[in-house]
């Protein structure tokens, strides 16, 4: 007679399992962490352990709860789930923010409190009250790009469960964010009802778990099993509450990948893992590392790139599938030929399979819109720059554009005053404003508004500027008003001043330039703009699109044929504040942009190329460190191009070293080595840039820069 287990494994006989899975899948009771390389299946594996549970060992679907990171993701699983088991009752899928909902709210009924969201609220919004605190407190008015950052800084601050007195320790480019962090909570807590924003319901959770004893009770018996995927991306506030909830029986299973935690800039806690033991000393760790999706070449060639990485678990992704084209590094001559490039690729892909295109900032999707759009190729757009179309840099030229027709419309000259040669103060602005007398405002202000002998000539020559910009193509316009007109000198002062990044501003300006090639009329530029972001919000709607825009971020858990990873420089990714913390001695940062990287490169089936180039805006740029260390792994069978490619320099077969030293700090005077050419030796002497090594009897010295990047060295 068929045992339950005979007849569930036959129900499934379609599905195969490798060992670790299986083991997965049997291993019910107790803690486990599941340890899972990108395209090792572990939804599916998640999948047939809920249902083993339910089938097999008689586990009642509702006492089963099962954690994801997003409400797409929930409903992915939920969909999954069924057709893998279409008799079974379903099971609770969720995130872990509608879970401390439901509890944070049910802790709120039971001390009759009164409460409110405030997140996409019409009457109290979070983005609203945040606006009126920041002028307040700053004396300006919040921009976008400010916003994002102030709601990042406080989601980081309360998923850390950062106190009090360490929010002005957290780094925060705005000024007096802690300041603006205060007010806000007493804003929130002053009100009837009480305020809460998403976050605020897993802290509120988490404390009633603590203060309600019979609370947290009632609900570590609603569920005798836990599941959480993509735990990597779960932040310490919510480990905190998931711990609460298994204390009693201890059944959680922990899906997660260390070289996949992308997002600690938002409180996600990588290190919690690695410590996970110390957090559950009877768990066990399960390596599922086979890889179903990539082809060998571009599994062996990631799985080298990641052990650069030291805080990391010590795993080695592996496929069965066979080498397909070897990774391609791409390098251009210019930036410009980056868009013009990737639209080559795609036509003569000829719809065949999937193509992504994956950029780390998403101010580089603007450009291949343009292109593609150009060329009539649909798209779909993961994640849409929202702020661009809207950003008050864009706003500023337009502004100076319209300046162009008549220089008498005060209001448009009142946008743009402060970024215009001329200095002119917010009281002169104001005089001139109150006179509203129909003529031009240069004129006004010159001839009607006490100034000092410095600004009268740039008002002159600014009023001359603007009237000589009268026709010209929109190239050239915005190449005036960057330099003749000051705009660029101007936001040097507004970067040092309110903390804005300077390279994000001059990439918007770039890209505003490439929209502008080609066009006759500043008309037809501003309605290009329009046009465009009509695209862009359309392509939402294309998800069945062979052509996928992405960044690095919000490609994880997605699939491609083909993958382009683009813009590959040292201060894109990695970022130059990677790279200054790096060297501030915070590798961890480092080590994030190097597993977003990973992630990239983790996203292709069979194609994939990373492309980078030697100039941008007639500036030399330098290629990003992380392609180096790619075309280390990869050589001597890298490909180049025939054309449009900087030679590339052959580098030695097997230079990339795993275990090789590739930090100063772990040379000193009396360390045991071993060098690739000459052999055991023992670091005799150093200064900062060399060192004396004593091989058999001979003395050598060694460049250490040489040796780092090289991977020469290892320890003896």
């Amino acid at each position: 007679m068929n045992t339950k287990e005979d007849i569930f494994w036959g129900k499934q006989k379609d599905v195969e399992l490798n060992e670790t899975q299986r083991q997965a899948v049997l291993n019910t009771d107790g803690t486990m962490l599941l340890l899972a390389s990108p395209g090792s299946g572990k939804t599916t594996t998640m999948i047939m352990k809920i249902g083993y549970l339910i089938a097999v060992k008689g586990i009642h679907p509702a006492r089963i709860k099962a954690v994801t990171f997003s409400r797409a993701a929930a409903s992915e699983m939920k969909a999954r789930f069924k057709r893998f088991f279409p008799d079974l009752a379903p099971v609770d899928f969720s995130t872990i923010h509608s879970l401390a909902f439901e509890v944070a709210r049910e802790y709120f009924r039971k001390n009759k409190l009164g409460y409110q969201l405030i997140e996409g609220n019409r009457n109290q919004d979070k983005r609203h009250i945040l606006r009126e605190i920041f002028k307040n407190v700053v004396q300006e008015n919040i921009t976008e790009d400010q916003m994002e950052e102030i709601t990042t800084y406080i989601s980081f601050i309360k998923n850390k469960l950062i106190p009090r007195d360490k929010w002005s320790e957290t780094e925060c480019t705005i000024p007096e964010a802690a300041q603006i962090l205060q007010q806000y909570e007493e804003f929130k807590s002053a009100s009837d009802p009480l305020l809460l924003d998403y976050d605020d319901m897993l802290i509120y959770a988490n404390k009633a778990f603590e203060q309600d004893r019979e609370l947290l009770g009632r609900y570590q018996q609603m569920y005798n099993y836990f599941l959480t995927d993509e735990s990597q991306d779960t932040s310490l506030v919510q480990h905190c509450i998931i711990e609460k909830l298994v204390r009693n029986h201890g059944n959680l299973c922990v899906v997660a990948d260390d070289d996949q935690s992308i997002y600690s800039w938002r409180g996600a806690e990588p290190a919690y893992l690695l410590n996970f033991k110390k957090i559950y000393p009877e768990a066990s760790i399960l390596y599922m590392v086979q890889n179903y999706r990539s082809s060998r070449n571009i599994v062996d060639t990631a799985n080298a790139f990641i052990k650069r990485n030291e805080n990391r678990y010590n795993k080695n992704m592996f496929t069965c599938n066979p080498s397909q084209r070897p990774i391609i590094i791409r390098g251009l001559a210019d930036y410009k030929q980056q868009a013009k490039y990737l639209i080559e690729e795609l036509k003569k892909s000829n719809h065949s399979g999937t193509t992504a295109v994956l950029y780390r900032n998403n101010l580089s999707s603007i450009i291949l819109i343009n292109e593609l759009d150009r060329a009539r190729i649909s798209f779909y757009i993961k994640d849409e720059d929202k702020r661009f179309f809207s950003h008050w840099v864009v706003e500023d030229i337009l502004n100076f554009m319209r300046l162009t027709y008549t220089d008498k419309r005060v209001d448009i000259f009142e946008k743009i005053f402060t970024k215009l040669n001329g200095y002119i103060t917010k009281q002169q602005m104001e005089t001139a404003k109150q006179m509203n007398n129909n003529e031009s405002v240069f004129d006004t202000l010159l001839q009607s508004v006490p100034l000092q002998d410095y600004q009268v000539k740039p008002l002159e020559e600014g009023k001359e500027t603007l009237r000589h910009m009268q026709g010209m193509a929109p190239l050239a316009a915005i190449y005036t008003v960057r330099h003749r007109l000051g705009y660029e000198k101007a936001l040097d002062r507004m970067c040092e001043r309110l903390g804005f990044r300077k390279e994000y501003l001059i990439g918007i300006l770039n890209t505003l330039e490439e929209i502008a090639a080609g066009l006759k009329s500043m008309e037809e530029f501003a309605s290009r703009l329009k046009y465009l972001e009509t695209v862009m919000k359309a392509s939402k709607s294309n998800k069945d699109s062979w052509v996928t825009l992405s960044t690095f971020h919000s490609a994880k858990g997605l699939e491609f044929d083909r993958v382009y990873m683009i813009d590959l420089l040292e201060g894109i990714i990695p970022s130059s504040n990677d790279i200054k913390q790096q060297q501030e001695g915070r590798l961890e940062v480092m080590e994030e942009a190097a597993r977003l990287f990973y992630v990239g490169m983790t996203r292709a089936k069979t194609h994939l190329e990373l492309i980078t180039y030697e100039k941008r805006d007639h500036e030399k740029v330098s290629e990003s460190q992380f392609v180096a260390a790619v075309r280390n792994i990869i050589s001597p069978s890298i490909i180049s191009s025939k054309s449009n490619v900087k030679p590339m320099k052959k580098v030695s077969p097997g230079s990339y070293n795993v275990n090789a030293i590739r930090h100063m700090d772990q040379l000193k005077v009396g360390s045991l080595i071993s060098h690739q050419a000459f052999g055991r030796g023992k670091i005799v002497a150093m200064t900062s840039s060399d060192m004396d090594i004593q091989f058999h009897g001979t003395i050598r010295k060694l460049s250490i820069e040489v040796c780092l990047t090289k991977g020469f060295l290892e320890p003896a």
